[in-house]
């Protein structure tokens, strides 16, 4: 009885599936940078609108945050703001771009 090992891929196919793979990720990375976010801080009063590429299009303040007294109240709920779209982008990138190459990203070989 012989065993039924699976024939190896040639080296050729490697390539190919190899650039399909870049290829796809080009194209999924371009779609990404194209999206965009909006996130919002200190229960709604300060919202952020950034793009795939963690552009910052856009910082809407709702009036009632606005305290002349209490600059600092509105710069920590700018920065957590910010902050949260990045992580918002970066976490859908990871994700999206993980599905195309099966976590070999983080192997360091894309």
């Amino acid at each position: 009885m012989r065993a039924n090992i699976p024939k190896a891929p040639s080296q050729n196919e490697m390539m190919r599936q190899v650039q399909k793979m870049q290829a796809d990720m080009q194209a999924k990375q371009a779609e990404l940078d194209a999206r965009e976010y909006e996130v919002s801080a200190g229960g709604g009063v300060v919202k952020v609108k950034i793009n795939g590429k963690k552009e910052i299009l856009n910082i809407d303040i709702s009036p009632e945050i606005v305290d002349p007294d209490d600059i600092e109240t509105l710069s920590d709920i700018l920065v957590a703001a910010v902050n949260e779209s990045i992580k918002k982008v970066d976490s859908t990138n990871e994700s999206e771009l993980g599905q195309i190459t099966g976590g070999l990203s983080g192997l360091g070989l894309f």
